[in-house]
């Protein structure tokens, strides 16, 4: 699907950092993380990516890209509000898009 240069400009890329990571209970794909996005409150975003953070830890802290204006969902009983970016190849590499280091929390793609 080809998407226009205004459509694209509707999504909402932010820089965020989690903040908590855990599991989703009775799921085996699913976490929960809060995040602060620069906006003085945390959001609660649900993403498919436990399979490759065994140890979900280690997402505590960790600044990445975050889509803020995708329109809630209820996941597993769980609101969502946003999502994580991520890309994966059909070999199993996977990586979330992280800002470098001078890009703060609540900074926005252009």
């Amino acid at each position: 699907m080809i998407i226009t240069p205004e459509d694209f400009k509707k999504v909402d890329i932010v820089v965020g950092k989690i903040l908590l990571a855990e599991k989703v209970p009775d799921t085996d794909k699913l976490l929960k993380l809060s995040v602060d996005l620069g906006e003085g409150t945390t959001r609660q975003i649900i993403s498919g990516i436990s399979l490759y953070f065994p140890d979900c830890s280690v997402l505590i802290g960790k600044k990445c890209m975050f889509v803020a204006n995708l329109e809630p969902k209820i996941i597993r009983g769980i609101e969502s509000q946003g999502m994580i970016l991520a890309v994966s190849t059909p070999e199993g590499a996977f990586s979330l898009l992280t800002p470098n280091d001078e890009v703060g929390v609540g900074a926005r793609a252009r």
